[in-house]
């Protein structure tokens, strides 16, 4: 057994093809994100991954649609999101496959 920290992570990604990782693979990543009301995430959209966030508390609005504790959104390759934390929110995300340099900024969203 080992033992590590969510805060010992970049930016919360625990799984994937970086490092620091507890478990190191091309095959997805994983993160579980803290956010501040008010943090936001630039529009950006991703050429191979898809992206799988869910809400497991607060609320955020993802491309002008509110979420919630417990909804589960899925991002295909090539839909551009945004990221706005209404309230003080956790999320955990699913990238997959795990492709390095996947996240493109957008120049808005459609």
């Amino acid at each position: 057994m080992e033992k590590n920290n969510i805060e010992n992570m970049t930016r919360g990604w625990f799984v994937g093809p970086f490092e620091p990782s507890v478990f190191r693979t091309s095959n997805m990543e994983v993160a579980v994100k803290y956010y501040r009301a008010g943090d936001h995430e630039a529009a950006h959209y991703h050429k191979v991954a898809t992206e799988i966030t869910v809400i497991v508390s607060g609320a955020v609005r993802m491309s002008g649609q509110y979420f919630n504790r417990g909804d589960i959104i899925t991002i295909e390759p090539g839909q551009i999101t945004d990221f706005y934390a209404v309230e003080d929110s956790v999320t955990t995300v699913v990238k997959i496959p795990g492709a390095n340099n996947d996240k493109y900024i957008a120049e808005e969203i459609i």
